[in-house]
């Protein structure tokens, strides 16, 4: 091979991240598929049929009541993080079941059921719909944070726009 033609697939070898780069950022431009990936899924929740009055904490910061399909929640804040109470009893609200973790995040889909369809799966506090969408449930927060193929895709084009390589590392033992 001479040197002119080496000079030349050099060249079109250092192209490929330029245009990799301007594809990709075409596509940030755009913005294509966002709106679903990044779609902020929220607990479904009702009015509160009755007034309560509310045993309150000095240690409490941020004090939520909300009601969902699974009934009324009193949600406190601390210094040391969100804690879930029964307002009735003022203890603990136990974590939910698998059937009312499906209960809670099937309501909250009918937000938009095409994106979420049907829940798959339900293991500990996560959930796997069958269109491929993993759902995870903060049961001290009563929120919801979903993620799916879509957002993954979107990430591997972020990482080729900034020519991120992932390197595996090996554990060191200490």
């Amino acid at each position: 091979m001479t040197t002119r033609a080496l000079h030349r697939v050099a060249g079109l070898v250092m192209l490929l991240p330029l245009i990799g780069w301007a594809v990709t950022g075409a596509f940030f431009f755009l913005k294509p598929g966002y709106s679903g990936a990044y779609e902020l899924l929220q607990v479904k929740t009702y009015p509160l049929e009755a007034t309560m009055a509310l045993r309150t904490d000095p240690s409490w910061l941020e004090v939520r009541v909300e009601k969902t399909i699974l009934g009324e929640h009193l949600l406190a804040r601390t210094s040391k993080g969100w804690i879930h109470i029964d307002p009735h009893t003022f203890e603990p609200k136990p974590a939910p079941s698998a059937d009312e973790i499906r209960m809670l995040v099937t309501d909250a889909f009918s937000a938009n059921p095409a994106r979420y369809g049907r829940v798959a799966n339900v293991e500990g506090n996560n959930v796997t719909t069958d269109t491929g969408v993993r759902v995870a449930l903060d049961w001290d927060r009563l929120s919801l944070a979903q993620r799916g193929k879509d957002a993954s895709r979107i990430d591997t084009i972020y990482k080729i726009h900034y020519t991120r390589v992932e390197r595996t590392r090996r554990a060191t033992a200490p």
